[in-house]
């Protein structure tokens, strides 16, 4: 059986893609830049389905939601409120404006790259953070001070206190490549908890990269820093927790 198709409002409807304020609707439609189902529209008031919609001829932006897999540069920050470089300069102004919020799936801090989803999908956002879900992320870490072998067994121990901390860190995987570049894989978020674990024993992340989340490897997507792809909900969980 097919979905059931949802009619909106025409201005309600631009507006929440973020295409612009309902004043703007009327203006188009006046100037006749909008149709349905290759008839001028006629008013804002209008109830469409958005899949028969073009704006200057062109179908709308993901009326049904919006998921990217993206490779976070460094020095670009999550955060609308931070200042500096946004991960939003990499996409179309108006995903900023879209209702509900386009955000990531969890934060990478500014001088953390790597493989980030940013979702309008609220219930996916929450799945992929959810500790319920088990959903692992793997980093790649290059330290200050060489690693002496000892660092795998503590935190696979589950016994870590970080900082300020009231309960250890859960059991985490890590594997050395050399003397100072591990893969960590983490099975909880904490605030900045990469860089806090090694200081914890005593040394020092000079770059960090998340590669993995879950079985969706940063590799396998080919996309270069800045760069992203769109995907569905059903396609990440697919690519995520595979079968």
């Amino acid at each position: 059986m097919s979905a059931q198709v949802k009619y909106e409002r025409l201005d309600k409807l631009l507006s929440k893609l973020g295409y612009g304020a309902r004043n703007d609707v009327r203006h188009w439609i006046k100037e006749g830049w909008i149709s349905i189902q290759g008839e001028t529209a006629t008013s804002p008031a209008q109830k469409v389905n958005p899949a028969d919609v073009r704006l200057e001829g062109e179908p709308l932006d993901h009326p049904d939601g919006l998921t990217i897999i993206y490779n976070k540069p460094l020095a670009t920050v999550c955060s609308r409120k931070e200042g500096g470089r946004l991960i939003y300069d990499d996409f179309p102004d108006r995903w900023l404006d879209r209702k509900p919020p386009f955000s990531p799936v969890g934060r990478l801090d500014k001088e953390t790259s790597g493989l980030l989803i940013v979702t309008d999908n609220g219930q996916l956002n929450h799945t992929l953070t959810s500790p319920k879900k088990h959903i692992s992320k793997s980093y790649l870490i290059t330290l200050a001070e060489s690693l002496t072998g000892r660092e795998v067994d503590i935190f696979a121990a589950g016994t870590l206190m970080l900082e300020n901390d009231e309960r250890p860190c859960l059991p985490a995987e890590l594997m050395i490549h050399s003397e100072t570049q591990a893969s960590l894989t983490l099975h909880e978020g904490r605030y900045h908890q990469v860089r806090r674990m090694f200081v914890a024993i005593g040394n020092h992340v000079e770059s960090l990269q998340r590669t993995h989340i879950g079985a969706l490897s940063l590799a396998d997507t080919e996309l270069k820093a800045g760069e992203y792809r769109m995907t569905t909900e059903l396609q990440l969980m697919g690519m995520v927790q595979p079968n």
